[in-house]
C-alpha cells in the first residue's frame, strides 16, 4: 500500500517534469523572422542590410533555430496587394536547394529565379531586371552550390567529349567556358568550376548588362554577390562581393 509521503512525493515529481516539459517547449518556441521594412510598396533595405538578412536566417538554419517565417493567412492577404522582395535571388533547380528553407524567409520576400546550373538566360535576366527597376530589390544573389549535376555535366563535355539527349547539351553550354577558366588548377575541379560558374554570371550582372542594372550598381543602390552553398553542413558562403 502506498503511504501519503510517496504519493506525494510521486506528484511533485511528475510536476517537476511537467515543469521542465513546458519550459523545453517554451524554449523551442519559433523565432519570429525579422521582416523587410516596406513603404510606398518596396522595401528600404540598403544592399547591405539584405544581405545580413540572409546571413542571419542561414545561421539560423545551420543552427537548428526554430523561426517563424510569415506565410499564414495574414500575411497571404497582405502580399495580394503587391509584392516588395528585398533580395533576387539566382539559383539552381536542384530540390535540395530551396532559399527560403536555407534562410527562413516567407512569401514574397526573395524574388527567385531557378535554373539549372545557376545560369542566367534572356528570360532569367528580364526577370533580375524586372526585380530590381520595377520592384526595387538592392540585393542580386547568385548561387551555385556542392555537387552540382549542370556544372558536372559541362566537365564531362570538356573532359570526355560527353553528348547528352534533347535540350540537355544546350542547356550546359553557358557552363562550359567556366569549366575551361579552371583547367589545369590544382584540387577539386568541380569545386572550382562551381565557383568559377557563379563568378562569371556575377561579372555578367557588374559589367555586361542593361544600365537597368549598371546604374543603381553605381549608385550604390544595388549590389551583386556571388554564394556558393554547402549541400553537408548547410551554410552559404557569400564569397564574391563587390
Amino acid at each position: 500500500m502506498m503511504s501519503r509521503r510517496n504519493v506525494l512525493a510521486g506528484a511533485a515529481a511528475v510536476g517537476g517534469a511537467l515543469t521542465a516539459g513546458t519550459g523545453a517547449a517554451a524554449a523551442q518556441s519559433p523565432r519570429p523572422v525579422r521582416l523587410a521594412p516596406v513603404v510606398d510598396g518596396k522595401t528600404t533595405l540598403s544592399p547591405d542590410e539584405a544581405l545580413d538578412l540572409l546571413i542571419e536566417g542561414n545561421q539560423n538554419f545551420l543552427n537548428d533555430v526554430p523561426t517563424a517565417p510569415p506565410i499564414g493567412r495574414e500575411r497571404r492577404l497582405e502580399i495580394a496587394q503587391g509584392q516588395a522582395p528585398f533580395a533576387a535571388y539566382v539559383t539552381c533547380s536542384d530540390s535540395r536547394v530551396s532559399p527560403e528553407i536555407l534562410f527562413g524567409r516567407g512569401l514574397g520576400e526573395l524574388f527567385i529565379i531557378r535554373n539549372a546550373g545557376n545560369t542566367v538566360d534572356t528570360v532569367a535576366l528580364g526577370s533580375i531586371e524586372y526585380a530590381v527597376a520595377e520592384l526595387g530589390v538592392p540585393l542580386i544573389v547568385v548561387m551555385g552550390h556542392e555537387a552540382c549535376g549542370a556544372v558536372k555535366a559541362a566537365k564531362a563535355v570538356v573532359d570526355e567529349n560527353a553528348t547528352f539527349p534533347g535540350s540537355i547539351g544546350r542547356m550546359i553550354e553557358p557552363i562550359i567556358p567556366a569549366v575551361l577558366e579552371v583547367r589545369g588548377r590544382d584540387g577539386d575541379m568541380l569545386d572550382h568550376a562551381i565557383h568559377a560558374n557563379v563568378s562569371r554570371v556575377v561579372k555578367q550582372l557588374r559589367t555586361s548588362t542593361d544600365p537597368l542594372l549598371l546604374d543603381p550598381q553605381e549608385s550604390g543602390k544595388l549590389k551583386v554577390v556571388g554564394a556558393h552553398y554547402d549541400l553537408d553542413t548547410g551554410a552559404v558562403d557569400f564569397f564574391d562581393r563587390p
